[in-house]
């Protein structure tokens, strides 16, 4: 893929952008971060600094990468996704220094609008939920559910959140307000929908 730098995106001048990466109109790229060939920086996205972003892996709109993450082939992000600080993502289960896995790399999905937190660690071949919020610290092993609060090593789901990342609490008839944008939620078979 040639590369498509949009001239709106902005590069520290410490970074490493290869030749083939595409970063869309807003973009931004801080201090010592490493963005391979054919890896896609969606528009409006922000990787802090040491942030290493591997080929072929594709962030959407708005995603917000904190300070000293990696982000290996077989990760997928969607748009309006928050990973915090020193977040993990793995991409093989069994890695051996002396065994080559490369051609076992898992995929791993984190849809719009999820949040994992700083430290968490997201184990490879999962996919995270649209709006759900994994705490900081937790260890991620299973899918996990959409606008579900996670937390704990494994992470456990203990509770739902909002599209702002508020709990919810559910009155007698399962229906919540998000305390902070009064939007309402139907718990419902173990799923919950906007009202």
């Amino acid at each position: 893929m040639a590369s498509s730098n949009h001239p709106n995106s902005y590069v520290h001048p410490t970074a490493v952008v290869d030749e083939g990466a595409v970063l869309h109109d807003g973009s931004k790229v801080w201090h010592f971060c490493h963005v391979m060939p054919d890896a896609v920086i969606g528009l409006g996205s922000s990787l802090g600094q040491n942030t290493f972003v591997a080929r072929g892996v594709v962030l959407g709109r708005n995603v917000k990468v904190q300070n000293n993450v990696s982000l290996y082939e077989g990760l997928s992000i969607e748009d309006d996704v928050f990973l915090g600080p020193s977040c993990v993502f793995t991409n093989v289960r069994n890695p051996r220094s002396a065994v080559n896995r490369q051609g076992e790399y898992e995929s791993t999905l984190v849809k719009k609008g999820a949040t994992v937190g700083a430290n968490a660690t997201v184990r490879c071949g999962v996919t995270l939920g649209e709006h759900c919020f994994v705490a900081a610290g937790a260890v991620v092993t299973e899918n996990v559910p959409d606008r579900a609060l996670v937390m704990g090593v494994p992470a456990k789901q203990v509770g739902w959140v909002s599209d702002h990342g508020m709990q919810l609490t559910f009155d007698q008839n399962g229906i919540a307000t998000c305390p902070e944008s009064g939007q309402s939620y139907q718990l419902e078979h173990n799923q919950i929908k906007s009202l």
